[in-house]
C-alpha cells in the first residue's frame, strides 16, 4: 500500500490532520482499535479558546503560563492561543454542534475549568470529545482521498539513513566516520492486521505520529486501554528525540468503585461551582472542603495542584 501521507492515530489530532491534507493528497489513517476507542472520545469538558470580548489573548496566555509553573514553551503557548478561535471556527464549519447560548456573543455557551480566569471553554453538553470525534469520523469515512485501517497496530517505522556527501574528501571521511549526524528518512511503517493475523507494509512519503500518551504505564489512570505509548516508542527507536517524559497528567477527579473500572468526572463540574470535600464521618456530616488549604483558586486551581491536594488528603 502506498500513500502520500500515513497518519498513525485516530484521535482528534489524527482526524483533523487527515481532513486538512486530504484535499490534494492520498491519506491513510492507522487506528489500533475502532475509530472511537481513543482518549479523544472520552473527553468531556470542552475546548479552551478566546471567544468573548471580555476575554483576551493576553489573559489566556498568562493563565497558561501560570498553570505551567514556568515550564511552558511560550512561543508554542502564544501560537495555540492566538489560533484557538480559527480552530473552533473550523470545527463549527465541519458541523460540530456546540451547546448554544442565545445570550452569548458568538451564540455558544462558555464554561470555566481549572486554571482559567475567564469563561472560555466551548463545549458540546458534557460529551465534547465524543461529539467532535463522531462529527469528524463522518467526514473521514465519506472522504474519497482517505483510507481508514481500523484494528491495525503500528509495529515499526521503516527508515533509512540519508547520506550527506561533503565537498572535499577530508570532510567526507569525517561524515562517514560519524554517521549519527546523517538524518533518518521515514518511508512508512509496518502494521499488524488483527483480522488477517498478518503484518503488512504501508509506504508513505510522509508519516505523522498522532498516537496520544502512555497513561496505561500506570495501574490507575483515566486514559483508555489504548494509551500505551506506541508512537513515543516507535519514534525513539527510529532515532527521534523525545522530551518531557516525566510530565504525566493524572486527571484529578474520577469515580471510584471497588469492583469496577474508574472513569473520568469532568472538570466542568468544578467550573460550574462543584466542591471537593473529604468524606463525611457521620450521616449528619456533610463533609468538609479542603482546597482552601492548598490554593487560593480553590477547586479551580490547575489540575496538577488539585491532583496533589487530593492525594495529600487521601494520605492523611
Amino acid at each position: 500500500m502506498k500513500f502520500d501521507v500515513a497518519i498513525i492515530g485516530s484521535g482528534l489530532a489524527g482526524l483533523t490532520t487527515a481532513l486538512h491534507l486530504a484535499c490534494d493528497k492520498k491519506v491513510v489513517i492507522i487506528s489500533k482499535k475502532a475509530l472511537l476507542d481513543g482518549a479523544s472520545n472520552w473527553a468531556q469538558g470542552g475546548i479552551a479558546a478566546v471567544l468573548d470580548s471580555h476575554d483576551s489573548h493576553a489573559a489566556h496566555i498568562a493563565d497558561t503560563l501560570t498553570a505551567g509553573a514556568g515550564l511552558c514553551d511560550e512561543a508554542a503557548v502564544r501560537y495555540m492561543v492566538e489560533n484557538g478561535k480559527s480552530a473552533i471556527d473550523w470545527l463549527i464549519e465541519q458541523g460540530v454542534p456546540f451547546t448554544p447560548d442565545a445570550g452569548a456573543e458568538l451564540g455558544f455557551h462558555l464554561t470555566r475549568e481549572g486554571g482559567h480566569s475567564q469563561r472560555r471553554i466551548i463545549h458540546a453538553a458534557d460529551a465534547t470529545g465524543h461529539v467532535v470525534q463522531v462529527t469528524l469520523e463522518q467526514k473521514i469515512r465519506a472522504h474519497p482521498n482517505i483510507t481508514l485501517l481500523e484494528n491495525h497496530s503500528a509495529v515499526k517505522l521503516i527508515t533509512r539513513r540519508i547520506e550527506r556527501r561533503s565537498v572535499d574528501a577530508q570532510a567526507e571521511d569525517i561524515a562517514e566516520s560519524d554517521r549519527s549526524r546523517n538524518p533518518m528518512q521515514c518511508l512508512g511503517l509496518y502494521v499488524f492486521d488483527e483480522a488477517r493475523d498478518s503484518v503488512e507494509t504501508v509506504l508513505a512519503d510522509h508519516t505523522v505520529l498522532a498516537t496520544g500518551g502512555a497513561g496505561k504505564v500506570y495501574l490507575h489512570t483515566s486514559n483508555p486501554d489504548t494509551a500505551t505509548g506506541d508512537g513515543i516508542a516507535m519514534a525513539w527507536r527510529a532515532g527521534c528525540r523525545v522530551s518531557n517524559m516525566e510530565f504525566m497528567q493524572f486527571h484529578p477527579t474520577c469515580l471510584y468503585h471497588p469492583t469496577a473500572k474508574s472513569f473520568l468526572i469532568s472538570e466542568a463540574l468544578r467550573g460550574e461551582g462543584g466542591f471537593l470535600k473529604i468524606p463525611a464521618v457521620a450521616q449528619t456530616d456533610a463533609g468538609q472542603r479542603f482546597m482552601q488549604l492548598y490554593d487560593e483558586r480553590l477547586e479551580l486551581a490547575p489540575r496538577d495542584v488539585v491532583a496533589r491536594a487530593i492525594d495529600a488528603e487521601i494520605k492523611k
